[in-house]
């Protein structure tokens, strides 16, 4: 809208083409993700094309919104700060995760912080404010100098304190605890998961802070 435009936001999705999207570590914006309705789909039925899709630019101190849905039973995530390199298979290695999942049929989903709205392995969401997977939610990511802040459907549901003691204790206590980068970066890459399932995301969008 006009009135985002003059805020600062600028859309990282047109909503008609893969513009400013590639598959992590290759060239391709991968066959498997496709335009469908002003959305970014993801369809696990292509067998060409499969993988992370990574924002082209990175990022530091922004606001990031998107909505998103998933098929019943799906599971899919936003990593964020994610670097590209070709040392990391994967840019969970590096990018802390947003969940998106569905909380009442995918078997992730009864782990305490892999659910909707987590800090991936890290932090609950509380309150949890996803609506059913398969409806569409809102989410957004703030990062300011050192202070994350998470919103679902414009409720707060983790606030914390990236790379101090504390962030590190909690990496320590997790999986990620054997990758020595994850977590440590100030600028980086969106990722949108490919976890092999049906996922759509719609309005993305960021303001620099």
């Amino acid at each position: 809208t006009k009135s985002e435009k003059a805020a600062g936001w600028k859309l990282l999705f047109d909503g008609k083409t893969k513009a400013g999207w590639h598959v992590y570590n290759k060239k391709s914006n991968g066959a498997a993700w496709k335009v469908v309705d002003g959305t970014l789909h993801f369809d696990p039925s292509e067998k060409d094309g499969t993988g992370d899709i990574v924002s082209d630019g990175e990022y530091e101190n922004f606001h990031f919104k998107m909505d998103w849905k998933l098929e019943a039973g799906g599971n899919s995530g936003v990593m964020f700060l994610a670097q590209e390199d070709a040392k990391y298979k994967y840019a969970y290695y590096t990018g802390p995760e947003m969940q998106m999942i569905d909380n009442t049929s995918h078997p992730d989903a009864k782990n305490i912080k892999h659910r909707s709205g987590d800090l991936y392995d890290m932090i609950s969401a509380k309150p949890e404010a996803s609506l059913p997977a398969t409806e569409w939610s809102t989410i957004e990511i703030i990062v300011k100098n050192a202070r994350l802040d998470m919103k679902v459907n414009g409720v707060t549901v983790v606030s914390t304190t990236m790379w101090d003691e504390n962030w590190r204790d909690m990496i320590s206590r997790s999986k990620f605890k054997t990758l020595n980068d994850f977590g440590t970066f100030r600028k980086g890459r969106f990722d949108l998961q490919d976890h092999g399932n049906k996922v759509w995301f719609r309005n993305i969008k960021i303001r620099q802070l």
